[in-house]
């Protein structure tokens, strides 16, 4: 087990910072692996979303969104921009956890301990070959199950209930926000996984359909740029716009920060 998991009396003695009401926790990848191996075994259920500019500008205007995000046992930080935002603000942050890296570390790990999972979220074509890609680079893994994400919102406990039936040791929601953590919210009490793990578009990188930024793009925060390249059409709205009301979000915080410490 991990140093940092032995230092921890309790899963509240986990550090967490708090920027726009949403609370967030500044860990590295390797101490977020640690958490979940030991709650993994310990059996304790664990729900993990990650969170990104484009993510903090939905959840400011949205207060069930937010809810649900800080419902959530782990989140972590899931864009650049956010870590140097929070850096700004004064907040030790060590490193950016690319979700795409953080799914390959639980692959990793359910593979060695010959876990299961289930695979809920993105189009059936892209479903299918990111199982058949998981079966053959993870061969230890037990695929319990597997469901698109498009369904109709009278589906939805029908899914639930085969997610259940599958019982799942990890369960990745590979939909966008907020759905994937709204469909976490409606059921959190009474879903059988052990560790479930909001995964957004990972799905298509794992079918081979999308593919990463090179290195040097992820490590200087133009992980961004390199996907709307890949799909302007659908991601121009949500980079060249957001990134500013992401910013303007950050300047108006700082301000309000400003006042309030000379108004004290």
């Amino acid at each position: 087990m991990s140093s940092y998991v032995k230092e921890i009396d309790s899963w509240e003695d986990i550090e967490e910072v708090n920027i726009f009401n949403i609370r967030i926790n500044p860990l590295r990848r390797s101490e977020f692996l640690a958490i979940i191996e030991s709650a993994i075994r310990n059996r304790r259920q664990l729900a993990q979303f990650g969170v990104n500019s484009a993510t903090i500008n939905d959840i400011v205007r949205n207060d069930e969104f937010r809810n649900t995000i800080n419902s959530a046992d782990l989140v972590h930080i899931d864009g650049m921009s956010v870590v140097w935002a929070l850096r700004s603000f004064g907040y030790a942050v060590p490193e950016r956890v690319a979700t795409p890296d953080l799914a390959d570390d639980i692959l990793a790990m359910a593979n060695q301990g010959r876990m299961s999972i289930f695979l809920f979220g993105a189009q059936e074509n892209i479903l299918s070959l990111c199982r058949k890609n998981i079966e053959k680079k993870f061969p230890n893994i037990v695929i319990a199950g597997c469901r698109n994400g498009y369904y109709k919102p009278e589906e939805e406990k029908d899914i639930f209930d085969l997610i259940n039936k599958a019982k799942p040791d990890i369960l990745f929601l590979g939909m966008s926000s907020p759905k994937k953590e709204l469909f976490f919210e409606s059921y959190k009490h009474r879903l059988e996984a052990k560790y479930i793990l909001g995964v957004g578009g990972y799905f298509d990188i794992m079918s081979g359909q999308i593919r990463r930024a090179p290195r040097w793009m992820q490590d200087t925060g133009l992980e961004w740029l390199f996907r709307l390249m890949q799909e302007p059409r659908r991601l121009w709205k949500r980079y060249l716009i957001g990134i500013f009301q992401f910013f303007w979000l950050v300047t108006k915080e700082k301000i309000r920060r400003a006042f309030k410490r000379k108004g004290e």
